[in-house]
Parts: C-alpha cells; structure tokens; sequence
C-alpha cells in the first residue's frame, strides 16, 4: 500500500545577482561593448562538446518531486519571449546523494535575464504558469545522458514540493 504524498509549499523570492550567488549567477542585460568581468557567466564546458538549443516546454505548473544535478559542467538557462518562470534549487554537494531539504530555495526568474547553475547545483525546474515556454539551454551534448543525477523526493521522503 502506496503512502500519500505531503505537499510542502516553498515560498519563491525574486531572483538578485545576491541570492542566487551560492547557485550560480544571474545574467542581466549589459552594454555591447563591454569587457568581459566577473558579471558575465562564468562557464565551465571543458568536459565535453557544448550543445546550446532551445528547448520548449508545456504546461509545467508549480509542483515537482524531483531534483537533478550536473556534476560535469555548468549550465545556462533563460526564457525567449520575456517569459517569467520559476526554479527551486540547492547547493552543490557532491559528496552526498540527495540535497538538504531545509538549503531548497525557490526563485522567480524575470524573462529580461538568465541563470547560470554552478556545477554540482541541484535544480528543479524551470517551472511556469504560460501554457509554453521556449527556454535556451547551454550544457554540454551528454549531459542529460552521462552526468544527470536525480533524486527523487517523493520516494525518499514522500514529500511533493509547491511554488508560491
């Protein structure tokens, strides 16, 4: 006999360069022009061939079980079209299977920027309330078959998470 899932609601804060530094980085607009400095996307995609595409995804909602980590690069995800959405993240800690529920936060990401995921960052997401949204994906070509690490907290813990 299967148990029932709790539902634990995690509050999503507006993403800054600040609150997302122990995930990765935020990317906003900048003059053409500029150097490169430590505001541009600090990438690492020496272990294999970088893929960058657009990826479309549909009716995603709020709630999700799951959380991934990619421990052989970075990656860089932004929505077209100035779409909002949404992703909950964790530190890195690759010496461990599963993140720490209490380190979970959630971020409400503007269409006018993108993220860069350190290597080793937990992530859900993206997640949205728009029927679709295209997302840019930069990772390498392997990724999502040689370095995703999945854990799934519905059998863990039996335990679904909310955005709200």
């Amino acid at each position: 006999m299967s148990q029932s899932l709790v539902l634990k609601q995690i509050p999503s804060q507006l993403i800054t360069v600040e609150n997302f530094r122990p995930f990765g980085q935020v990317i906003f607009p900048s003059q053409d022009g500029k150097s490169f400095d430590a505001e541009d996307a600090q990438l690492n995609l020496q272990n294999g061939t970088p893929r960058f595409y657009i990826m479309q995804l549909t009716q995603r909602g709020r709630k999700f079980h799951k959380i991934t980590r990619h421990v052989q690069c970075t990656q860089c995800l932004g929505s077209l079209a100035g779409k909002d959405w949404l992703i909950a993240v964790a530190p890195p800690n690759n010496n461990i299977d599963r993140p720490a529920i209490e380190q979970i936060a959630a971020f409400h990401i503007p269409g006018n920027c993108f993220i860069k995921l350190e290597v080793g960052t937990w992530h859900a997401g993206p997640y949205f309330d728009h029927e679709f949204v295209d997302f840019y994906n930069l990772e390498l070509a392997d990724t999502n078959v040689v370095d995703h690490f999945t854990h799934d907290f519905s059998q863990s813990h039996q335990l679904e998470f909310e955005f709200v």
